[in-house]
């Protein structure tokens, strides 16, 4: 009976260290986000979700709004406000896509691109201070080596689901 009590408090206590780990990778990441949206906000003036936006309109061209809402797991509701913002401020242009006027299509103007390298350069400076600055050179390969494995996993696992 003793072995089994003990085999339990193992399991439990593996089961503890590893929801800790978890908690770690889940907690860094979020802090590390919340000092970049900071930073791209007092900086460039910009939300992280326009910077996500407008790194999405820069490498795929024009995009269907519900493309980028499902992109960045917004409702059309919250893309349509991004969207909004961004068009007043002269950073996106919407136009009726090619045979289908009730779709929206969104593009980058110069301003945008303009937005996006400012915002890019803050992004980098940012990560490297609070990122790779605080690692060395070899614990940040280990750590994007054992991400990329997570990764590539997670995905194998949800399959089309991702």
């Amino acid at each position: 009976m003793a072995a089994v009590t003990e085999q339990d408090g193992q399991d439990a206590g593996v089961a503890d260290e590893v929801v800790h780990e978890f908690g770690a990778l889940l907690g860094a990441a979020s802090v590390l986000e919340r000092i970049a949206g900071r930073e791209l906000e007092r900086r460039c003036g910009i939300r992280h979700a326009v910077f996500e936006v407008l790194l999405r309109l820069s490498h795929d061209g024009p995009r269907s709004m519900g493309g980028l809402a499902g992109e960045l797991i917004l409702t059309s509701g919250g893309m349509t406000r991004i969207i909004d913002r961004m068009e007043e401020a002269g950073l996106v242009r919407r136009e009726p896509a090619p045979g289908d006027r009730r779709r929206q299509l969104v593009e980058l103007t110069q301003a945008g691109r303009a937005k996006l390298d400012e915002a890019l350069r803050v992004h980098a400076e940012t990560l490297r201070e609070h990122f790779a600055g605080p690692l060395t050179a070899r614990q940040r390969r280990v750590l994007v080596d054992a991400l990329r494995t997570l990764r590539a996993s997670a995905r194998e696992e949800l399959g089309d689901l991702h």
